[in-house]
């Protein structure tokens, strides 16, 4: 019995490429053997008349067998490959880790020393702390500077809106100057005005 566990993501954590590929591999496992089931599944709908036929039939259950079992063997045999690879990876992380632990010599404990007062290393030391003090600073200050342009821009926004409308009403005042002028001085000499009733 296979449990399918293609969508479980435990505790919503990002899976790795192996987990993903031995997912994929397992699908692909999968989907090969449900199709060679279906087709020993059609062929009992099969109709035999001859001993021929019936040969036939055997021959083609025992070949979709056959495509079942290398489905098997190949996903075991990716399986293999794979665990070794992750064995030989995890070899590699412990033998690197193995080996950040090992005892020191006095020559390295002194340099680690001599590298903690001075601050060479880039987490350690007093240069580093009073860097992060001061960027500290800085992003504080620039916050202050974005809030300070936000309402210089609030306050230009106010103050254009009201000169709209002090060049909107100037323009109103205007227009009715000119429609308050006789025709002739509103209207260049070409074009004469015309009365038209209906």
């Amino acid at each position: 019995m296979n449990i399918n566990m293609q969508g479980l993501n435990l505790l919503n954590r990002p899976m790795s490429k192996a987990t993903q590929d031995r997912m994929e591999r397992q699908a692909k496992r999968d989907n090969q053997i449900a199709f060679f089931e279906k087709q020993k599944e059609n062929l009992k709908n099969m109709k035999t008349n001859s001993l021929e036929d019936i040969q036939r039939k055997l021959d083609m259950f025992q070949q979709y067998d056959d495509q079942i079992d290398a489905a098997k063997a190949s996903y075991n045999n990716s399986q293999m490959f794979h665990i070794l690879d992750e064995a030989r990876e995890r070899g590699e992380k412990i033998a690197e880790e193995a080996e950040k632990m090992a005892p020191k010599t006095p020559e390295e404990r002194r340099e680690e020393m001599i590298e903690e007062a001075t601050g060479i290393d880039k987490d350690k030391g007093i240069l580093s702390e009073v860097m992060d003090e001061l960027e500290d600073q800085i992003e504080e200050l620039t916050e202050m500077a974005e809030d300070m342009a936000e309402l210089s821009e609030e306050n230009l926004e106010a103050l254009s809106d009201e000169a709209l409308a002090e060049t909107d009403a100037a323009a109103i005042a205007q227009a009715k100057e000119i429609n308050n002028m006789p025709v002739d001085k509103a209207l260049p000499e070409r074009y004469r005005h015309i009365d038209y009733h209906i």
